[in-house]
């Protein structure tokens, strides 16, 4: 399983630096990550068990990707989150299999809960934010004619790459500690 971690921080890593530096994460690298997870849990499987254990390897890989793409591919939907780190979480979710590509994420969504108020309050538009947020929270209770309208320079995007590497990062750490920590 290391070596999928490892490769899954890799990723991430790249991801992280791509989006930090352009604001976008590529096609090219979510879809070969994906493709080269599913295909290395194919292989590893078929080589070190047998085909039948690749096989189960490969369908827990495509699971991984559809289990850890689900809640982002909501949020994208919403506008809350770009394409590429739906894909991202798709790639990596494949690479570590449902359960460790769930904690990837959630550990991911943690940072970007620490990052994103430290964001804003370094650009100096952290109050700013928060009162726009409890007028997205209240406006649904108004009545439509009570409802204010959210400024656009009120809404921010958020750069989630480097986030996703930490909870990758993250999840390295702990399985590499936990597996060390057994007698």
């Amino acid at each position: 399983m290391f070596h999928f971690l490892a490769f899954a921080t890799l990723l991430a890593a790249t991801a992280a630096w791509f989006d930090w530096r352009t604001g976008h994460i590529p096609n090219r690298l979510t879809l070969l990550g994906l493709t080269v997870a599913i295909l290395g849990h194919f292989v590893h499987g078929t080589v070190t068990v047998g085909l039948g254990a690749g096989v189960e390897q490969a369908a827990l890989a495509i699971g991984g990707a559809l289990g850890c793409a689900l809640v982002p591919l909501f949020m994208h939907w919403k506008g809350a989150m770009g394409g590429g780190d739906v894909k991202l979480f798709a790639a990596l979710g494949a690479a570590l299999h449902p359960l460790a590509g769930i904690e990837a994420e959630t550990y991911a969504f943690v940072a970007a809960m620490l990052l994103a108020p430290a964001k804003l309050a370094w650009e100096g538009t952290l109050l700013r934010t928060l009162a726009s947020t409890v007028t997205l929270v209240v406006n649904p209770l108004r009545k439509k004619a009570q409802r204010r309208p959210l400024p656009k320079e009120m809404v921010t995007w958020f750069r989630l790459g480097p986030a996703v590497f930490l909870g990758t990062a993250t999840t390295l750490v702990i399985h590499l500690f936990s597996v060390r920590s057994v007698p």
